[in-house]
């Protein structure tokens, strides 16, 4: 299998998904870029780890988004890949409609919908010259179904998909933009959901839940399937089908 290249940017990536992400594209070849809000030390280690640059910064602050496209670009001379995977939940059961208020729908939208929002403008004119510029955003499963954390969680994440298909209608052929939509995955986040993981991992075809390196295997994959462009990949060991 041939080697990627160039520089990706991995949006909260200092643990989890998008520290397993950032870990399959470096050592695919790629150098990447390590973000977080807080975990700053953690993400420091692991871009010495990986031998990539660590950049602090708050996606949901969108002075502080541009200025990480920016920092990249200045630091390493281009942008190839921007993976879209930071944000944030709440645990709301769907039935509680009144713990959903404003600011729990404000505050998950500033950093899953904005920060992204922010994030794939900013990165736009660097991936427009790059020679397969690609974005690619982590969604979920609960974007598709009526499943997820809390509901304005889930809506967050059926915004990014639809914001994948726009996207990608509208700025090829120069930049491709798709999407991988995870069910349930083992990260620091979910080690506390046991009852929920083994309720997922008996039901799903494939009889386990995913690892953070299953998710970052599907980001490589399109990123060299350079044919593919407004595919929202769901990577849940075949949860959709139940």
């Amino acid at each position: 299998m041939d080697e990627l290249d160039g520089v990706a940017l991995v949006t909260g990536s200092s643990s989890g998904i998008g520290e397993g992400i950032a870990r399959r594209l470096a050592a695919e070849g790629m150098t990447v870029v390590v973000n977080s809000r807080s975990s700053v030390d953690q993400g420091r280690a692991l871009a010495a780890e990986i031998g990539g640059i660590y950049i602090q910064a708050d996606i949901a602050d969108g002075d502080q988004a541009r200025r990480m496209v920016d920092e990249t670009v200045e630091r390493l001379g281009r942008l190839d890949l921007l993976v879209n995977n930071a944000g944030t939940t709440q645990v709301i059961p769907h039935t509680d409609l009144e713990a959903a208020d404003r600011e729990v729908w404000r505050r998950i939208f500033e950093v899953n919908v904005f920060g992204t929002w922010d994030l794939c403008v900013a990165a736009m004119p660097h991936l427009r010259r790059a020679p397969l510029g690609h974005i690619v955003m982590i969604t979920s499963l609960g974007g598709q179904r009526p499943l997820g954390s809390s509901i304005p969680y889930s809506v967050s994440k059926a915004a990014l998909d639809q914001l994948t298909r726009i996207l990608a209608s509208t700025v090829g052929p120069e930049v491709r933009v798709n999407a991988v939509a995870p069910g349930f995955v083992d990260t620091p986040w979910t080690s506390g959901w046991r009852d929920l993981r083994d309720h997922v991992a008996a039901e799903v075809p494939l009889q386990r839940v995913a690892s953070p390196d299953d998710i970052a295997v599907a980001v490589a994959g399109l990123h060299r399937t350079t044919y593919a462009t407004g595919q929202v990949l769901a990577v849940d060991g075949g949860r959709h089908l139940r």
